[in-house]
């Protein structure tokens, strides 16, 4: 893992009953997913400068399509957002994550079951 993909999964890694659950280099399919919500299929991507260059972008284009056929979201954030403010990052993830399993009526793994 890239230094700041390491500052970000010391934050998605960390258990909350009502936060969603996040896996670190998720294989699906021929890609390996920087991180990923399975209870709401969202892929976290962190891009370093190269994913601003032309044969990266059709690349990533090409994936990104691949994944949502099969019903992923892909979330892309640049590497220097994380650097910035990697707390606001994390936050933005699992807010997305939220907003997707309420949408698809799924419930959080490790939501209480009982309001506490």
């Amino acid at each position: 893992m890239t230094e700041p993909e390491v500052m970000l999964w010391s934050r998605l890694r960390k258990r909350n009953p009502v936060w969603p659950v996040f896996r670190r280099q998720h294989a699906i399919g021929p890609y390996i997913l920087d991180f990923y919500c399975p209870a709401a299929a969202l892929a976290v991507e962190v891009d370093g400068a190269g994913h601003g260059e032309g044969a990266q972008i059709a690349h990533d284009e090409r994936r990104d399509a691949w994944l949502g056929r099969r019903g992923i979201t892909v979330y892309r954030v640049w590497a220097s957002s994380v650097f910035q403010d990697v707390d606001e990052v994390a936050d933005q993830a699992r807010h997305l994550a939220d907003e997707l399993i309420a949408g698809r009526g799924v419930r959080p793994l490790r939501q209480p079951l009982f309001g506490g």
